[in-house]
């Protein structure tokens, strides 16, 4: 059996879990707002006394690998309907800057251009200087939109001007002239 599969779910007494049997989809509804799960049909959901067991129907490789998946899915949704999820990043360089009009990042990160980003509909951002903190309540789409923003100008091993997370540590390289002299 899964490691993580067989662990059991404790849902807070603030978080409501609707279970659909014929559709096989799961919602949950918490003070932040709602998600929902869609689940395979191979997959057995049972719930009592505000406890969440996931089991499998068969022993097939696929079901085996869908049960570990379907409770970290489950328990990643319970804790973003009732604290959140947010990610940090720093923008690093000297002309570096980043604003906040309406729903565009707007970043001037050493380009010829200026490049704007649409924050897609359940992430609020926050620009305070050069620090932007993404948040919301869907860990996938918090950690894809952080990426993405990671992606347009990710650091650089000799300075480490970029964009980076706020806990990320870049190992600097030397350069010429510290490697010309050993």
């Amino acid at each position: 059996m899964s490691k993580i599969g067989k662990k059991i779910i404790i849902v807070p007494e603030d978080v409501k879990v609707i279970y659909d049997d014929k559709l096989n989809h799961l919602k949950i509804v918490g003070p932040k707002g709602e998600l929902e799960v869609k689940m395979k049909s191979r997959i057995i959901f049972s719930i009592k006394d505000n406890i969440i067991k996931l089991d499998r129907k068969n022993e097939q490789k696929n079901t085996k690998s869908l049960h570990g998946l379907y409770r970290s899915l489950i328990a990643n949704a319970i804790v973003g309907v009732t604290t959140g999820y947010e990610k940090n990043l720093d923008v690093i360089g000297i002309g570096y800057r980043v604003s906040l009009e309406n729903d565009k990042l707007i970043l001037n990160v050493g380009f010829s251009h200026v490049v704007e980003i649409v924050t897609p509909e359940g992430i609020d951002l926050k620009v305070e200087k050069n620090s932007i903190k993404v948040s919301g309540i869907d860990k996938q789409l918090v950690g894809n939109f952080a990426a993405n923003i990671r992606k347009i100008r990710p650091p650089e091993p000799y300075k480490g001007k970029g964009i980076r997370y706020l806990d990320e540590i870049i190992k600097l390289k030397p350069g010429k002239s510290l490697k010309a002299e050993k």
